[in-house]
């Protein structure tokens, strides 16, 4: 794998300038860590281990990137892009305006996480380097050539290891091309937002919150009866808080009304059996766009939910500063689980800083760090891509600082990518070995 080769050829030397190690007296009970070797073998574990991609927007008749201009303008990539002075209606340029506007903004953004991955992406699965019009061309010839490859999603995820993924709408699961199909976590906050909105609306509070009630009811034990593992849903800034109980009424305010909803969906999900995925953090009320929201109260206001009821819940955050708060909750609740890092939160730093609330507070089956967000199986490559050199970075260094040794370093590696969510989940290990 090109990566590898790459990580291995930037381990610092340790000697004579020579390229070989020879160990001072004081080196050699560290030699079996600190040589590049050994590091090198390491992060080639670390890039092998198999994944479970818990969120994606994967559509599964139509997995891979179907023009450059797809991978390009992934949502993430492309608000960088923007701020490097990309137009907003770069779509709608002459085409080589276009690429002379994108090759200026990819060149002023050369620092960031997504230029990153998006580098990584044009050279690990297409080998090539963006650097001229002509690039660009080439890249666009080439990903336009794997969309029409039958076999290139599968093989775009086994260079990864990537083995299972979820999506949230039923008519994306069945994945064409792919050994096995998405797991389904339907989402609900679509519906639950239009419930908490009639029971506002209506002249009769009360009768109409029973009614919303009974169709979340349904549903769920529609969800129950099918096998699916869990449900998932957004929820907005709520001043409400779980552990005050509420009788709904005319004077019920939206807050009051979704809590109340929660504790009638999560008793539901508990009779059937199911996860509630909360995926939090996320504001999209307050201006045009979706921004993070760092309440600290976000966390404590549920806490009730996880005490009263023995479902298992999953937090994935979008905000940073409520991540010690979810490692806090599962560790207090032995039915929460964290999730990977969504939205604003997928960045290097806070990986690092949530990586290490994890690793000393949490058993390492307590917690999943994979949540790619992608629209296109070239997308989910690249975030996991990213998130392994991270684990393995993080890890290294816990492993040459004496705090964990090499045994448990991959044991919660495997853990974080993929065993904790199979467990959770309660799906088939899948079994496959990368070459290469």
């Amino acid at each position: 794998m090109k990566q590898l080769r790459e990580l291995k050829a930037a381990l610092p030397d340790k000697g004579n300038g020579s390229g070989k190690f020879e160990p001072n007296e004081g080196d050699v009970q560290m030699s079996m860590i600190g040589n590049g070797g050994e590091k090198a073998d390491f992060f080639e574990r670390i890039m092998t281990l198999p994944v479970f991609d818990t969120h994606t927007h994967l559509v599964g008749d139509r997995l891979c990137a179907r023009d450059f201009w797809e991978i390009a303008h992934y949502f993430w990539l492309f608000r960088e892009l923007q701020a490097g002075g990309y137009p907003a209606d770069a779509g709608e340029l002459p085409e080589e305006e276009r690429i002379a506007a994108f090759l200026e903004s990819y060149k002023a953004t050369r620092s960031t996480l997504m230029n990153w991955v998006f580098t990584s992406i044009m050279r690990e699965l297409y080998g090539i380097e963006i650097r001229d019009a002509a690039s660009v061309r080439e890249a666009d010839r080439a990903v336009k050539r794997s969309c029409a490859d039958v076999g290139w999603a599968q093989r775009t995820a086994d260079r990864m290891n990537i083995c299972r993924f979820v999506v949230n709408r039923p008519e994306h699961a069945v994945f064409e091309g792919m050994r096995e199909n998405a797991v389904l976590i339907p989402r609900i906050d679509g519906a639950l937002g239009q419930w908490v909105e009639r029971v506002v609306q209506s002249a009769d509070p009360a009768q109409e919150f029973m009614k919303v009630k009974d169709e979340a009811d349904l549903l769920l034990n529609s969800y129950g009866d099918a096998g699916l593992p869990g449900i998932m849903t957004t929820l907005p800034r709520y001043e409400s808080s779980a552990h005050l109980r509420q009788i709904i009424g005319p004077d019920s305010t939206p807050g009051d009304i979704m809590m109340e909803l929660l504790h009638s969906i999560c008793a539901a999900a508990e009779r059937n059996r199911l996860l509630i995925q909360f995926f939090l953090g996320v504001e999209r009320s307050w201006c045009g766009t979706a921004f993070p929201a760092n309440d600290t109260e976000r966390i404590l206001k549920l806490t009730a939910l996880f005490e009263n009821y023995a479902c298992e819940f999953e937090l994935v955050l979008a905000s940073e500063l409520n991540n010690l708060d979810a490692v806090q909750a599962a560790w207090n609740f032995p039915n929460v689980h964290i999730g990977g890092m969504w939205w604003f939160n997928f960045r290097a730093s806070t990986y690092r800083n949530s990586m290490q609330y994890r690793l000393e507070a949490l058993p390492a089956s307590k917690s999943s760090v994979i949540v790619s967000d992608a629209r296109c199986m070239e997308w989910s490559y690249g975030k996991i891509l990213l998130v392994k050199k991270l684990a393995a970075e993080f890890l290294w260094e816990r492993l040459e600082s004496g705090w964990i040794d090499r045994e448990t370093a991959l044991h919660t590696a495997q853990q974080w990518l993929y065993g904790s969510a199979v467990k959770r989940y309660g799906v088939e290990e899948v079994r496959q070995t990368i070459k290469g």
